[in-house]
Formats: C-alpha cells, sequence, structure tokens
C-alpha cells in the first residue's frame, strides 16, 4: 500500500529489485551522517525511472538516500556523482536546492554508489496543471519556476569551480550525436518520426551558441512546491545536468504546452482552457523566463522545441530497453515505448512547422 510522504510523492515498500542492506547502511551512516541514524524505516519514492530514491527516516527528521540502478547501464547514465557535485555547487547561489551530506562511491554498501541529501518539505507533482495548487496560486508557482530556471543560467559556473562539469559551447550538436547513440544502443521498434528527427536536427543546427549551467529535465515533476506559498523550495533529479545551452533547459521546460491534455502517461497541457485553470500560455511562460533572463526574442524557437522532443524521446526509449531486461526503476517502465513514439511525432510535428 502506497503512502504519501512529506514530499508530496508517494512512497512504497522498497522494490524487490531495489533492497538495499538496512544493516550495512546505518552502520556506514552512523560514520559519515550520524543524524540519520538510527534509522526509523526505509522506503521507495514510486516516481522516477532513472536512480532509485528512498525516504529515510532518522530519529529527529528526514533524508533522501539517492543511488544508481543495479545491474548493466548505458554509458554516462545515472551518474549520481555528478548530482551530488552540483547540488554541493549551487548550494553558494540562489538556485533552491537540497542541502547534500554525503556522497558514497563503495559499491559494497547498498550494492551501487549513492548520496545522502535533506528531505525537503512540500509538494511535487508530476502534472503540469499542478492540481494540488488553487488555481489563484498556479500562476505564480509557474512565474516562480520561471525565476529559479533563469536563476540558474544567470549562476557563474566558473566562479563555482564547475569550468570542467561539460565542455563549454556546441552544445546542441554533442547532445545530438549523444542522444542519437543513446537512441539506437536501446532500439527496439522502428519509430520513422524518430528516424526522421535523426537526419533533420544535424543539418539545422541554429549559428546561437551559449553556455550555461543546464538542468537536463526541468519540470513541475522534479520541483517540491513551498509548502505553505506559490514558489519552489527545491529542484530534484540533477542526473542530467551539464554545461549547455540554455535554451535547450527553457524548450525541455516548455514540453507540456504542447503534450495533449488528459493523457496519464503523458501529461500535458495541450488543448487545456489555461485561463480556467490558473495558468500562462506558453508565450506568455517563455515571455516571463525571457524577463528575467533579460532576453529578448528567441530565434529558430521550433528548432529547441524539435531538439527537445527528440531528447525526450530517446531518454524515453531508454527506460522502456531497461524495462524489457527487467532494471529500469520503477514498475511501470513498460509504457515508456509509447511515449518514446508519441514524443516523437510531436517533435517531428514541431520540426515540419513553419512557426
Amino acid at each position: 500500500m502506497a503512502k504519501a510522504s512529506a514530499q508530496g510523492t508517494a512512497t512504497t515498500p522498497v522494490r524487490a529489485a531495489h533492497r538495499i542492506d538496512r544493516a550495512a547502511l546505518e552502520r556506514y551512516l552512523g560514520a559519515h551522517v550520524p543524524q540519520a541514524v538510527p534509522i526509523g524505516g526505509i522506503s521507495q519514492f514510486a516516481a522516477g525511472q532513472s536512480n532509485p530514491t528512498y525516504l529515510i527516516e532518522g530519529p529527529e527528521r528526514r533524508f533522501v538516500l539517492r543511488k544508481k540502478p543495479p545491474g548493466t547501464l548505458l554509458p554516462s547514465a545515472h551518474l549520481v556523482e555528478r548530482e551530488y557535485r552540483i547540488l554541493a555547487a549551487l548550494a553558494e547561489t540562489d538556485v533552491p536546492v537540497p542541502k547534500v551530506h554525503h556522497l558514497c562511491e563503495d559499491p559494497e554498501i547498498v550494492g551501487t554508489a549513492f548520496y545522502v541529501m535533506d528531505h525537503v518539505e512540500g509538494s511535487v507533482d508530476q502534472d503540469p496543471a499542478w492540481p494540488a495548487l488553487a488555481p489563484g496560486q498556479r500562476g505564480a508557482a509557474y512565474d516562480s519556476m520561471a525565476d529559479v530556471l533563469a536563476r540558474l543560467h544567470g549562476v557563474d559556473w566558473r566562479g563555482l569551480g564547475l569550468a570542467d562539469f561539460g565542455k563549454e559551447g556546441n552544445y546542441i550538436a554533442r547532445q545530438i550525436r549523444r542522444w542519437s547513440g543513446q537512441y539506437e544502443a536501446s532500439r527496439t521498434d522502428e519509430i520513422a518520426e524518430m528516424d526522421r528527427l535523426l537526419a533533420w536536427l544535424p543539418d539545422h543546427l541554429p549559428d546561437d551558441d551559449e553556455t550555461a549551467i543546464v538542468h537536463g529535465d526541468y519540470r513541475p515533476g522534479n520541483l517540491i512546491v513551498h509548502p505553505d506559498e506559490p514558489r519552489i523550495a527545491a529542484v530534484l533529479d540533477w542526473e542530467l545536468s551539464t554545461l549547455g545551452h540554455p535554451l535547450s533547459d527553457l524548450a525541455h521546460n516548455c514540453l507540456a504546452f504542447s503534450i495533449p491534455r488528459g493523457t496519464s502517461a503523458l501529461p500535458g497541457l495541450g488543448g487545456a482552457d489555461f485561463e480556467a485553470l490558473g495558468l500562462p500560455g506558453e508565450d506568455a511562460y517563455r515571455g516571463a523566463y525571457c524577463e528575467r533572463a533579460g532576453r529578448g526574442t528567441i530565434a529558430e524557437w521550433r528548432f529547441y522545441m524539435a531538439f527537445a522532443f527528440f531528447r525526450m524521446a530517446a531518454i524515453c526509449q531508454g527506460v522502456y530497453a531497461r524495462g524489457l531486461k527487467g532494471n529500469a526503476s520503477a514498475p511501470n517502465a513498460h509504457e515508456y515505448g509509447d511515449r518514446a513514439r508519441a514524443l516523437a511525432e510531436l517533435g517531428w510535428e514541431k520540426a515540419s512547422s513553419r512557426g
């Protein structure tokens, strides 16, 4: 029986494929995160497809443990070490993130590398309409979401010692190559629109080139909303963060505006009554970000959206392929094959549009 955590996401008993040695963990945390022991209970967050994440009940407060999944992994994937590094660095900025306490790279403790961070109170909602919020609060939450993203992109990454966190420049071209390779490595059924995007994207690269810290999966499902105010209390899931083009982050953040409303497997806002929901439309939201970021009109927006759909389709295809092998971190991984196809279709629709 799932239970709701104070963080607003459901937790369940730890799944069989992701069981950890509680006694070994408690001994280890006793030496490195003593405030987390004795452990009163361990449960697993139900949401999330990549790195298994656990709620640790400490004697006075809660902690979160995030680890690599078991099994054979794709190259450069599931790098919890990178997540830990970026969270530790951003603690010095005005970007809201959970406080991290310790990184363990020894696979002998819980089977794979892991890190421990604070549990942040608030709510998380995978639905971009933010149904847990009142209509009058949703606009403020979206404004806060745009503000936090602009703040992230304005961070002095060199000053934080993150010059080696990724490569400067040429990000989009490198991402196209990376996700094309990941897609080919996890290819199952043929997706014609994905093949078209594989050919179209490299031929339509914009001339602009910028570098900022990018989150990689910035959306409501990875944001904790403060329990008392419609603002972002913390940004979660930094596995895909790197140095990259800020508009790739913004485009990913805007995917929901094009995904049809009412699809539970792929929650979106397409076709919604934005005024009734208390939400901004895509143009208004993009404008709020641009104002905060000091940016004017975005040229080649259709390219960035097509790229964002392509990248997300490749990620979903990877989840689906892992599910077929039995080592995905959530039980509904098989659904991601359909998601990959739907996202590729939307991506090609953007690419072939005139807007």
